[in-house]
């Protein structure tokens, strides 16, 4: 019968309901199931998160922009880092206050795989830019003096253009894939913005393809940067076992992003593809909200707190007098 749905629902979602097939041309993203009721309280701490993710990560943009002397590797990647978090909420907060809000959680073809494109995309810029900020502690620790030859400003350039090449290649065939599927299981996704995982799991036709690509495009991204981000903190542990441990402090905070980062990206992953229906959809919620929404709120409060020179512009900004 299946195969019958898959034949007839070329043009749309195609859903059973009392045995007769109708046509749907949308996807549904979920609040948090079993409370929908307490929607409008649940808004306040995400709107929250999101007030205190625009703020951050907008100020660290604008005081590396402003500050010529911050204009060094460390600090544009920082940068790219901010930006990369900007876009990941911007493309993930909306959506879910639209749910607690309006209760409005249809979303069309397009414009789920197109969230979904820009969500996955910017989870690439930021694995990319985490590994390049590895590769610059690596360089200023282990190679202090060869560090302004080694990343100039058009070598940052270029590794910056290799980030959006790389990231857009592999992800453009995300969504065009997608389109060849028939949905007819369900058209309600178990979160409250489109991912990957998450819509192949409602198609009723062969999803081989887009599950191989998708795990393809996972390991040879992230999966990849993570490893060369361990390989370069060997690096960086063997010199500073070797010479100073002060130097090490340098790269705290940017281990506190690695983890943030990955920790929740590598369980929500390891989850929708091996753990089935076995857990409660509100551990699934938990774990999207984690890795989409925290990581970009947190980053600028961590790279504050842990770069003096960051802090020391920012209240310059805020208290031109103080300093």
């Amino acid at each position: 019968s299946s195969q019958l749905k898959a034949q007839a629902c070329s043009s749309g979602i195609m859903f059973p309901i009392n045995n007769t097939n109708s046509i749907f041309s949308t996807f549904l993203v979920t609040g948090i199931p079993g409370l929908e009721a307490a929607h409008i309280w649940i808004s306040i701490p995400f709107c929250t998160m999101f007030f205190i993710t625009l703020v951050g990560n907008v100020t660290i943009i604008a005081v590396i922009w402003q500050q010529h002397t911050l204009h060094g590797p460390m600090y544009l990647f920082l940068a790219m880092l901010a930006a990369s978090d900007l876009g990941l909420s911007l493309f993930t907060f909306p959506t879910m206050l639209r749910i607690f809000w309006l209760d409005a959680g249809e979303l069309t073809f397009s414009a789920c795989f197109t969230q979904m494109f820009f969500i996955h995309t910017f989870q690439d810029f930021e694995s990319a830019i985490i590994l390049a900020m590895a590769f610059d502690r690596y360089v200023a620790i282990s190679h202090p003096l060869h560090y302004s030859s080694i990343l100039t400003s058009s070598v940052i350039a270029k590794i910056g253009l290799a980030i959006v090449v790389r990231t857009l290649t592999i992800q453009v065939p995300l969504p065009i894939l997608l389109r060849r599927l028939c949905f007819c299981h369900s058209n309600v996704l178990s979160h409250p913005y489109c991912l990957h995982p998450d819509i192949i799991k409602l198609s009723c036709t062969n999803t081989r393809i887009n599950s191989i690509y998708g795990l393809f495009v996972l390991l040879s991204t992230m999966g990849l940067d993570f490893l060369l981000i361990l390989f370069s903190y060997i690096l960086i542990l063997k010199t500073v076992l070797s010479i100073r441990l002060k130097a090490f402090n340098t790269c705290i905070s940017h281990i506190c992003a690695v983890l943030l980062f990955y920790t929740p990206l590598v369980s929500l992953s390891m989850i929708h593809r091996f753990g089935k229906k076995k857990l409660p959809a509100q551990v699934y919620m938990l774990l999207s909200y984690l890795h989409f929404l925290v990581p970009p709120m947190l980053n600028p409060i961590v790279y504050s707190v842990k770069t003096k020179e960051i802090q020391v512009r920012i209240l310059k900004m805020l208290h031109p007098k103080m300093l």
